[in-house]
């Protein structure tokens, strides 16, 4: 699978990560997503008072994708201030599997610099996907 540019989808992350709302945790967290048309979509994480309803970058991100019209994920680049470079959470992993692929490539970050590339099915084996519902 092609990404464009690694370092420009990480910028875009890291960018994004600056409006994120997070009065309660102070962790500000940015992802950006690049689509197989090329165009990228990026998003942050979103507290709210009642914690359930806190959205994270990454389905910030898929949320603004879907809404413009896309569907498949080729990359996306998550950053946050941690000590290394930080991972969706699962209910992220699970979302970003319906419109990716175990191909689809992850780039985690931190903004002391350091990246680890994987894929999304490193990151969740055994994804539980819309083919398993037919049965």
């Amino acid at each position: 699978m092609q990404v464009d540019n690694f370092n420009f989808l990480l910028q875009q992350a890291q960018t994004v990560r600056e409006n994120a709302y997070v009065p309660y945790s102070q962790f500000a967290v940015g992802a950006a997503i690049q689509t197989d048309s090329g165009t990228v979509f990026t998003g942050c994480n979103v507290e709210n008072a009642s914690y359930g309803l806190t959205n994270c970058a990454e389905r910030s991100a898929v949320f603004r994708m879907i809404a413009s019209g896309e569907r498949k994920i080729r990359a996306i680049a998550v950053i946050a201030d941690a000590p290394r470079p930080i991972a969706p959470c699962g209910a992220c992993r699970q979302v970003l599997s319906e419109f990716g692929s175990e191909n689809t490539i992850v780039l985690l970050a931190n903004v002391a610099g350091e990246r680890l590339q994987t894929t999304l099915g490193e990151l969740l084996p055994y994804a539980f996907v819309k083919e398993d519902l037919n049965g």
